[in-house]
């Protein structure tokens, strides 16, 4: 199998006929990410007996993690749409944040939803609004995207108890609580930055009238009577509240039948099916359609985004058998540059070629967490720069990348910019961060 240097040059050779394929080819992206895994894996030189279970697991793993998820958010989605909830609350985020900063007020609650919320269930969750805002205020509907994406990834990445960052502050050993409290800190300027001003600068570069799928509004559409703000906060927050529930159970009576019973309930995919359900006895009367033609629309347009997910999770896959992961570790740790810029760079290289900003955590935490004191440096501080790492750079070998971009409706040009490149900008942000604090070690505690 390929070792070393050439490891890289492959993997950016592989991205770069993923989008040569896509772009210029305009061939499926579903089609094209498994053509560039087998390829890829058979470049790098794995067995080929042992090529298509690693591109098939892969495939399967991810959807492990996502499929169910995507089923249940696309009709939970079209429930939410057709009852009006949507467009009620798009108005109520207007009316809190005025139409200018409306970008602002969605990256601000993807950042608060995705504290408990894993992101792929939590964008599925918040896409509907999207659109709705887009249309009531006129900013670019990339602009909405970025914010969401953004907003979201960032607690994702940086505020404990979401797995990856709780993961950190123990490879770390750092004080949990001042480990949340900083990563709030770091976090709020991350959104705001790469969030709402990049999502709000980059959207003004996009005439996306055209670009981005348009849906034909008909009246079947119109709902039958006006639904409450109340009941559309209410039916958004439900699965939210539900995930809380397995949460916040697990920390305040762990080990007991209602642990046990939240954790159940709580479950990500549970929790939805449950907001489902409730959606559809809850919002009908609401609804002037067939619950059978939504079933089949949700259905229909949920194909599509799990054959892709999927498929990113196979090339994702490939990547990781080639060991490009282990090889980069041995590498970066020669490198002479100060140890936050160091961990920042691992975590953000791992990220971006393994397609996993967990992964990119555990891994990172792993291997410079235990040396923390022996360097001179705050546990806490590198731990946030780790997870400032982890926040950018996502690429078509993550799921995520394929989540965006479907539920966001982006051409892939978009999703790069929006995604991609906000992400790494709220990160580098937030790193920035996290040396501002490091200004302050010795007087803020836990520093």
């Amino acid at each position: 199998m390929v070792t070393g240097n050439l490891l890289i040059v492959i993997f950016l050779l592989s991205l770069a006929t993923l989008f040569f394929l896509i772009l210029k080819m305009k061939l499926e992206p579903f089609l094209a990410l498994i053509a560039v895994a087998l390829g890829t894996a058979i470049v790098i030189g794995i067995p080929l007996n042992e090529v298509p279970g690693i591109v098939a697991g892969g495939f399967g793993n991810t959807l492990i993690g996502v499929g169910i998820l995507i089923g249940l958010g696309g009709i939970f989605g079209t429930f939410l749409a057709a009852s009006g909830a949507i467009e009620k609350i798009a108005q109520a985020v207007l009316k809190a944040f005025g139409k200018d900063k409306s970008p602002a007020g969605l990256a601000i609650t993807g950042t608060a939803v995705s504290i408990p919320v894993f992101f792929d269930a939590a964008f599925v969750i918040l896409s509907g609004l999207i659109k709705s805002l887009s249309k009531k205020t006129g900013i670019s509907i990339v602009s909405f995207v970025t914010a969401l994406g953004v907003g979201l990834i960032v607690s994702h990445s940086m505020i404990a108890p979401t797995p990856g960052p709780l993961i950190v502050a123990e490879n770390t050993q750092s004080d949990l609580g001042l480990f949340i409290l900083y990563g709030i800190i770091c976090a709020i300027p991350a959104t705001i930055v790469g969030g709402y001003l990049y999502g709000m600068f980059i959207g003004k570069r996009f005439n996306h009238s055209g670009e981005i799928e348009e849906e034909v509004v008909t009246p079947e559409f119109t709902p039958k009577k006006e639904i409450s703000t109340s009941l559309s906060l209410f039916m958004l927050a439900l699965p939210i509240l539900l995930i809380l529930s397995n949460t916040f159970s697990k920390l305040l009576v762990p080990e007991t039948t209602i642990s046990k019973l939240l954790g159940f309930i709580g479950d990500k995919n549970v929790a939805l099916f449950i907001s489902v359900i409730v959606a559809i006895i809850v919002l009908t009367p609401y609804i002037n359609k067939s619950k059978q033609t939504l079933y089949t629309e949700a259905i229909n347009s949920a194909g599509i985004i799990l054959l892709i997910t999927g498929a990113g999770g196979a090339f994702g896959a490939v990547i990781n058998q080639s060991g490009i992961g282990d090889f980069l570790i041995v590498t970066m740790q020669s490198w002479s540059i100060p140890v936050l810029l160091l961990a920042f760079i691992f975590s953000q290289i791992l990220r971006a070629s393994l397609g996993s900003a967990t992964v990119a955590l555990v891994t990172t935490s792993s291997i410079l967490g235990p040396l923390a004191f022996d360097l001179g440096v705050s546990p806490i501080l590198l731990g946030l720069a780790i997870c400032s790492g982890a926040i950018g750079l996502s690429l078509p070998n993550d799921s995520g990348f394929w989540v965006v971009n479907k539920f966001g409706k982006l051409t892939i040009p978009q999703t790069l910019k929006a995604w991609t490149v906000g992400g790494f900008v709220a990160g580098l942000t937030a790193l920035i961060t996290v040396y501002i604090l490091s200004l302050f070690s010795g007087i803020l505690p836990g520093l």
